[in-house]
Formats: C-alpha cells, sequence, structure tokens
C-alpha cells in the first residue's frame, strides 16, 4: 500500500514529529549502563565464588540478593528501551520474531508504567530484604563510620563484620518508602482501569 499524499505532514508538524528521534541517545545510553551492570555483575559473581568458602550464610545470601537486584534493574533497564523505543520512537517490527517479550504486543504509555512500578516494587522489596536480614546486627554492633566501629574492627577478625550500616530509623523509613512504592503501583493501575473503562463507555455510544 502506497502512503496517501493528502496525509502528508506540513513542515511544522513534520518537524515536530521527527524530534522524537532525539531521545535515541538517551536510549543508547541506557544500553551502555546496562553494559556497566553487567560488569557489576560479574563482580559481585566473582566475590561470591571467590569467598564461597570462608564466608558466611548471611554474607552468601546478601550477595545472591546483591545479584537478583543487579538482574531486576538490568530488566527494568530493557523494558524502559525496548517499551520506551516502540512506544515513543518507532516501531521495531518484531511482530514474527520468535524472540519477541510477550508484553510488547499490547505496550502502550499506560501498560509500560504499571509495569515499571511493578518493577520498582520488586526493586525496592530486595533491597529491603537485604536490610531486614541486617536487621539482627541492630544494638549488637556500632554504627560504620563511628569511633566505636573504628574500635571495633581493630580487635574483629578478618571474617567478622565489625559495623553495621543498619538503624532502626533507617528500616523504619526504608519500610514507609516500600509501602509509598506499593500504594502508587495500585493507585497507577487503578486509574488507568478507571480510564480504560470510561473510554470504552465513550466508545460504546
Amino acid at each position: 500500500m502506497t502512503p496517501d499524499p493528502r496525509s502528508r505532514l506540513r513542515p511544522l508538524p513534520t518537524l515536530i514529529f521527527a524530534s522524537r528521534w532525539l531521545q535515541l541517545p538517551l536510549y543508547l545510553g541506557l544500553i551502555v549502563a546496562q553494559g556497566v551492570y553487567v560488569v557489576l555483575f560479574l563482580k559481585e559473581l566473582w566475590h561470591l565464588i571467590h569467598g564461597a568458602v570462608s564466608l558466611s550464610e548471611q554474607d552468601i545470601m546478601l550477595l545472591v540478593l546483591g545479584l537478583i537486584d543487579v538482574v531486576m534493574i538490568s530488566n527494568l533497564l530493557m523494558m524502559v528501551i525496548v517499551g520506551g523505543y516502540e512506544t515513543f520512537v518507532s516501531r521495531m517490527q518484531l511482530e514474527n520474531h520468535p524472540d519477541q517479550p510477550e508484553w510488547l504486543s499490547h505496550v502502550n504509555a499506560s501498560v509500560l508504567k504499571v509495569k515499571l512500578a511493578m518493577a520498582i516494587i520488586g526493586i525496592s522489596s530486595i533491597h529491603l530484604l537485604k536490610t531486614f536480614i541486617e536487621a539482627g546486627t541492630l544494638g549488637g554492633l556500632p554504627l560504620c563510620g563511628g569511633a566505636d566501629a573504628a574500635a571495633a574492627a581493630a580487635v574483629a577478625t578478618t571474617l567478622a563484620k565489625s559495623c553495621t550500616k543498619v538503624t532502626a530509623t533507617g528500616v523504619m523509613w526504608q519500610t514507609i518508602i516500600h509501602c509509598v512504592f506499593i500504594l502508587s503501583a495500585i493507585g497507577i493501575a487503578y486509574t488507568d482501569r478507571l480510564m480504560a473503562a470510561h473510554g470504552g463507555k465513550r466508545g460504546g455510544y
């Protein structure tokens, strides 16, 4: 099918519509950030393998959660790169590709917002779980950076933790922020559902 000549845009709308390609360097930059996270993942994986014998179960669990955290952030980056480019820049024409993501076939700005909110909740959950694991040191170890921590480090063994970065206030605020993320995601999903229902009623008239 050939495009209808009457459908051609005027010069100013053509310029405005073509300005969407200014987002291309942003998505290319996110691809570079994806590569940085691959390096970080390999670095953390090496620490896990190198210390598999000497590390405690808690330390290994924290390293594994760190690996999962990197993977989830990488998934979030992929979702933004592919979904954002498909939605706001240009079609990628992956309809017949065997590796086309299932969610990409019906992606739009609303769906992308909900999926990003869910991904952020998942990342926040991993960070909160890591904090809860380290919360067992509350009251037992001094806070890192203080004079007590320096004194404890001087007498601690190379494998034992001499200080903690977790405080009761920090745990409380991290939990509150995580709950805010959940409420925000629920609000976004509910708003999109209302808009879709409203649009369906208008379309039925």
